[in-house]
């Protein structure tokens, strides 16, 4: 049986849990299983694609209006989750089973990659957000499409012992508690058999756990008390052999995330982004949950809906290892699209602003506020907040560098980070 190679994954993980302190070690993870969600909806509109440009696809101008085919098709949406991956900035790569039987099985895209290829391991009916469906309102209920074996093999029965695990042998397990007891008992039931069955066939798993899904069964600004509990109360059953390798929830504010981190340091805790919001919201939240505690993200909307995905990973990279702050990354993300000639989805004024993002799965929730941020060195005239290509050193290596020749991130302008990005991206 051919040996594993020690992914980013791995060795970020046995970092954290050796010094979860002093550690910058930070997991980044790319959610591209919303088809389990959305359907024809979730490779996302057609706005941003991969470097292998369109797939062309066949409409009848007679029945469809431009506009009506406006999202990426499967092949499109392949492209990305290859480039993604040999970008090689983020750890995981999250994918249905099917996806991930065509691009971990079938072609081999990760047997070179640091990058760990991941399933969603079930399906809850909160993520049904099919259109015209109305399955989200309702109280969560159990379900699992794929089996483990499907996952880890693509078929029903998988010979691990000649042949190893050739897809994923990572899964997202999720759960939704709705503090009501029948349905909560039957969640966990779910969860118990899972995790028994993930442990004879040694598949590891990370354990989502949303809010309830349903208004009025716990108050808001209780939330984060509910979660940690739920939490710690879910895996106090469970021997280390049998626990997720990290857990991935709502970011309820500090003082939440700090009391979680802080309980065990075995118990590594990352966030979901939620919906897409403001690129604002997106640096500020990753920025944030590291500040108190949070050693993984797992963006799927932030990331499949921005104008061009490797430079906004680029710039979650840039925050999780301190180089660069939450609006500085606006200002050179914004930088990297102007070069580039992609219209923005919002002004750069616009994009300073922080929302409330709605963290159901599929983005019903009326956000609570919109903030202007204050004392923001982004809140300028917009003409000034970006350099134009022209006025900036845009060619060659012109930028600050540290003695062992890497960039000084610390001592650089706008116009050099954005000749960074375009040195760095090829463009």
């Amino acid at each position: 049986m051919k040996k594993a190679m020690l992914r980013s994954l791995d060795r970020k993980l046995a970092a954290i849990r050796a010094d979860p302190r002093s550690t910058r070690e930070f997991i980044l993870a790319d959610a591209k299983d919303a088809d389990m969600a959305f359907g024809v909806r979730a490779p996302g509109p057609r706005g941003y694609l991969a470097r292998p440009g369109a797939r062309p696809a066949q409409f009848s101008p007679e029945v469809w209006t431009r506009e009506e085919y406006g999202y990426r098709n499967l092949p499109e949406f392949l492209d990305i989750i290859r480039e993604v991956t040999q970008q090689g900035l983020v750890d995981i790569m999250l994918m249905s089973a099917y996806v991930s039987e065509q691009l971990t099985i079938k072609e081999g895209l990760f047997e070179n990659s640091q990058v760990t290829p991941a399933c969603r391991a079930n399906d809850t009916t909160d993520v049904w957000a099919v259109r015209h469906g109305c399955y989200t309102r309702e109280p969560s209920q159990p379900f699992r499409s794929a089996s483990i074996d499907q996952i880890q093999c693509g078929q029903i029965e998988c010979d691990r012992e000649e042949k190893g695990v050739p897809g994923a042998n990572l899964g997202l397990y999720s759960i939704t508690f709705l503090n009501e007891l029948a349905q909560d008992r039957e969640a966990l039931r779910w969860y118990k058999e899972f995790r028994e069955e993930a442990e004879r066939k040694q598949f590891r798993h990370f354990l989502e756990v949303f809010d309830p899904n349903v208004p009025g069964r716990v108050a808001p600004e209780k939330l984060g008390e509910f979660i940690n509990d739920q939490i710690i109360r879910t895996l106090a059953g469970v021997p280390e052999a049998g626990r997720p390798d990290f857990l991935k929830i709502v970011y309820h504010g500090p003082k939440a995330m700090e009391e979680l981190a802080q309980y065990d340091p075995n118990l590594v805790v990352g966030i979901l982004g939620g919906s897409a919001g403001t690129t604002y919201d997106a640096f500020k939240l990753i920025h944030d949950a590291q500040k108190y505690g949070a050693r993984v993200a797992l963006y799927g909307r932030k990331i499949n809906q921005a104008e061009h995905q490797l430079a906004f990973i680029e710039m979650l990279r840039l925050i999780t290892e301190g180089k660069i702050s939450p609006e500085e990354a606006v200002r050179a993300y914004h930088g990297v699209l102007q070069a580039r000639g992609i219209p923005p989805h919002r002004s750069l004024v616009e994009d300073l602003r922080t929302t409330d993002p709605a963290m159901s799965y599929d983005g019903s929730a009326a956000r609570r506020a919109v903030v202007e941020v204050q004392n923001n060195p982004l809140a300028r005239a917009e003409s000034e907040a970006v350099s134009s290509p022209a006025a900036g050193p845009l060619a060659g290596n012109d930028w600050p560098k540290l003695a062992n020749g890497s960039p000084d991130f610390a001592h650089m302008n706008s116009a050099q980070r954005l000749a960074y990005d375009a040195s760095r991206f090829g463009w």
